[in-house]
């Protein structure tokens, strides 16, 4: 207790300089991202960063950056919403079937789907609620029941299930899939109350035990040496397990209502931290806030906004990217901002010429929020190889205030 209490009364100091950190795109990153990466490269655990050109300013580090420390992880490198992920099912059904029977497929849609505060009306049968990890600490425990309610919905802000059209430009022989235009469904969504109240716990803990100058206090670290640092890393993962079932549950229970089987599924996430090894074959822990997992061979899935294309990659395991890439377009203007300079008009005449059927959004989620894809993308050629896109056509998002996440 005393040492406990002395490492509290100390502040570690930061270094002088910022480690040097790989930036991709940046012409399309605002100053706001940079300077928080400039302070996560200052940390004493810090050993290598990059920033993706989706990056965005959020809270310690920035969305879209990448940050690898010595054995030591950050919740909030992590971030609050612990696993979110994108998962793409491909079905064996005509593209037609988008023009043809929109109305029955917007209708599986609504029936299927459940947003913010509210949850899934419907049992989900699903091993993740039994897993005896959900009892292993008086926190996860309190929490086992909001996860039970939640599983199989997705959280409110950008978060969304859509039906699309899947173009197949190249064959990879983890997909399987032939070239080809096929029907999809494509989910974005993360770990709901369970990882968030994770992230909260576990950041005021670190805050406790790690003090750093106020510029940096949102990047308080866990050793991994620590009990304290393996409980928040067992908690993490679990987190990341439930964000995946939510997604499995979800698209198993459109396509019986579609009464379809997929030919496969893609999934990938991001606000995690991962064990890799560095070039020198030394373990490190990667923290990937809002980018995703590209190394050599890896599948992922890079979304655009409700009008614009997303794409199907694959990784090229690129060392200094620390073999990652964006996890979406990123935004280009706050929700505030676009609540309050995007006319609805506009927004309306981008949703019919892309022929976009929406179900449910706001304003701060319209197309015009977020940065062009196709110049994100570009931005990552060394990154990523495109195999396909995927472009939305019924958009289903948590659009009623009333079901918006509170905490």
């Amino acid at each position: 207790l005393r040492a406990l209490a002395e490492r509290q009364a100390t502040e570690i100091a930061l270094l002088d300089e910022p480690r040097e950190f790989a930036a991709y795109g940046g012409e399309h990153i605002e100053d706001g991202a940079f300077r928080q990466m400039r302070t996560a490269m200052r940390l004493p655990v810090a050993t290598g960063g990059a920033v993706m050109p989706d990056a965005h300013q959020g809270y310690g580090l920035p969305i879209g950056g990448v940050l690898a420390c010595d054995n030591a992880v950050i919740p909030y490198g992590v971030g609050v919403d612990i696993g979110c992920r994108m998962c793409l099912s491909v079905f064996p059904e005509p593209v037609e079937r988008l023009d043809e029977d929109g109305d029955r497929l917007a209708r599986v849609l609504k029936r299927n789907t459940y947003f913010g505060r509210e949850t899934n009306k419907h049992w989900a049968d699903h091993p993740i609620v039994d897993d005896p990890r959900l009892g292993a600490t008086p926190l996860l425990r309190e929490l086992r029941e909001r996860a039970r309610r939640q599983l199989g919905s997705s959280g409110g802000g950008n978060h969304f299930v859509e039906w699309g059209v899947v173009d197949v430009t190249d064959a990879d022989e983890y997909a399987g899939l032939a070239p080809g235009r096929y029907l999809g469904l494509l989910s974005h969504s993360g770990s709901r109350g369970l990882g968030a109240k994770i992230a909260q716990h576990y950041t005021k803990q670190a805050m406790a035990v790690t003090k750093l100058p106020d510029e940096a206090r949102h990047l308080a670290w866990l050793g991994l040496d620590t009990e304290l640092g393996q409980e928040y890393w067992e908690a993490m993962n679990l987190a990341g397990d439930y964000a995946s079932a939510c997604h499995h549950v979800i698209h198993d229970r459109i396509a019986v209502g579609l009464r379809s089987r997929a030919l496969v599924r893609i999934e990938n996430h991001h606000n995690f931290a991962w064990r890799e090894p560095d070039a020198e074959g030394r373990e490190r822990i990667v923290h990937r806030k809002g980018a995703t997992p590209a190394g050599r061979g890896v599948l992922g899935i890079i979304p655009g906004s409700m009008s614009a294309p997303g794409f199907i990659v694959r990784g090229r395991g690129e060392r200094a990217a620390l073999a990652s890439a964006s996890h979406g377009a990123g935004r280009r203007m706050s929700r505030t901002a676009a609540k309050r300079t995007i006319s609805p008009d506009a927004w309306r005449e981008e949703l019919a010429v892309n022929r976009v059927h929406l179900l449910g959004a706001g304003l701060d989620e319209a197309p015009q929020a977020y940065k062009d894809i196709h110049e994100v993308m570009a931005a990552q050629v060394d990154l990523v190889d495109v195999l396909g896109t995927f472009r939305p056509r019924i958009v289903r998002m948590c659009g009623d205030k009333a079901f918006r996440e509170v905490d």
